[in-house]
């Protein structure tokens, strides 16, 4: 169980997190809104060469006769669009082939069509292509055609115009565009896991500074009962008083068992930060397991008036683990449904479920409600439950018990109701 704090925290990293993902959200948007207007500008580009493209057109078609009606409509002329890339322009009479390329080749440079162009002469009588030529670009001379040109068969003469770089054309005229949109992106980018790690790295320093207050506390209370209980000790008359004597002489005892407790886990926590929990198996009686926990916290078993109920299937069940881990684990949940109920009642269960072997620990305590399910193995976490501090504690017992249960190559459950208790079933391979 976590130990519980006040919101302040809670609020502080919700606040921080909230920061984060809005400018998450406005980031995301503004990549968005970077690469529609980038297609929007490809379009845009499509749209003008094909326009420049028909403005060739129109100018080989005054350059040379080509129709037997001039005043048609140049779109009546252009009768397929076989792809993108490919233009079928109908026309009426067979031009010079000589003169069609020397023609074209001046009218695309002149509207800016500067990409390869292969060209096509059709007759409808043949059926067939009867001149290709490639057109490496509009300033270059004309060149034996390289590629075969798919014919599209008709009823009338047509000039095929087709250009196989269309797409690399255009995105070669957008070239400023794309590169400082990808430098925009990749800023944005990099702002937004510079905003994430900020996040997280607040986050571990708001933890840490959570933690050193709580250290702070935690070791503030014994050690200022002990200096009280020392000066009484050394009192002239206190040896004539033999009960008071004894007992500051127990509190002493106590207190120095708490803090050599919390050292003792802090120690063992850096040490499982280290390297992973080394575990010896052994097969282990779980009666004798669970009394030796039990025993070893007597004193707060007594002080809190607990009750504790032992529930096993069998005297002679048995578990296959690390004694002295999975005692400690025993002892951390035993502990804590003790300090977060009022008047406590443990119920500890243990058995087989099919293969595995459980130890079920239950208290009447506080609960912990759903939402914080996944944080509480977490180290330092503590339950939010507002400005309340009735216990004490660092946020490492879970944690270290789910490191404990992991090391076995094993599992716990959690099922808690707010206001009535918690339980935590460690399942363990047979």
């Amino acid at each position: 169980m976590p130990i519980y704090s006040s919101n302040r925290f809670g609020m502080r990293s919700a606040t921080l997190k909230w920061i984060v993902l809005t400018g998450a959200v406005v980031i995301g948007l503004i990549i968005a809104i970077q690469l529609y207007w980038l297609n929007h500008i490809y379009k845009l580009e499509q749209k003008q060469f094909d326009t420049n493209v028909v403005k060739s057109v129109r100018g080989l078609f005054e350059d040379m006769s080509l129709s037997d009606s001039p005043g048609s409509h140049l779109q009546q002329m252009i009768t397929m669009r076989p792809s993108p890339n490919t233009f079928v322009i109908r026309i009426s009479n067979l031009p010079p082939e000589d003169t069609l390329a020397f023609y074209l080749t001046n009218e695309l440079m002149d509207f800016d069509v500067l990409t390869e162009c292969n060209v096509a002469l059709y007759d409808k009588t043949k059926r067939y292509y009867i001149f290709q030529q490639n057109i490496a670009s509009p300033a270059s001379a004309p060149a034996v055609a390289s590629a075969t040109l798919e014919i599209y068969p008709a009823d009338y003469h047509y000039i095929l115009l087709h250009f196989p770089d269309r797409s690399a054309y255009i995105l070669s005229q957008m070239n400023l565009w794309i590169i400082g949109s990808t430098v925009l992106v990749l800023v944005l980018i990099g702002l937004a896991i510079s905003l994430f790690y900020f996040y997280k790295q607040k986050f571990l320093i708001e933890i840490q500074k959570d933690f050193v207050n709580n250290f702070t506390h935690e070791f503030k209370t014994p050690l200022a009962v002990m200096k009280i209980a020392s000066e009484v000790l050394g009192q002239p008359g206190i040896i004539k008083q033999p009960g008071r004597m004894e007992k500051y002489t127990s509190i002493i005892t106590h207190e120095t068992e708490h803090l050599q407790n919390q050292v003792e886990r802090l120690l063992k926590m850096a040490v499982s930060e280290q390297n992973v929990l080394r575990v010896e198996m052994e097969s282990i009686p779980v009666k004798e397991l669970i009394d030796q926990a039990i025993s070893k916290l007597q004193p707060l078993v007594e002080a809190r008036g607990a009750k504790i109920e032992i529930k096993i299937e069998a005297e002679d069940v048995a578990v296959k683990a690390d004694k002295t881990h999975l005692e400690l684990a025993i002892v951390n949940l035993i502990e804590n449904g003790i300090k977060y109920s009022s008047v406590p009642l443990i119920i500890i269960e243990a058995g087989k479920c099919g293969s595995d072997s459980f130890i079920s620990v239950k208290d009447n305590g506080v609960g912990i409600d759903k939402r914080f399910f996944k944080n509480i193995f977490k180290k330092f976490y503590r339950v939010p439950t507002g400005d309340v501090h009735n216990v004490k504690g660092f946020g490492l017992g879970l944690n270290f018990v789910k490191k404990i249960v992991d090391a076995h190559n094993g599992k716990i459950v959690v099922n808690s109701v707010p206001g009535i208790g918690t339980e935590f079933k460690i399942i363990l391979p047979g």
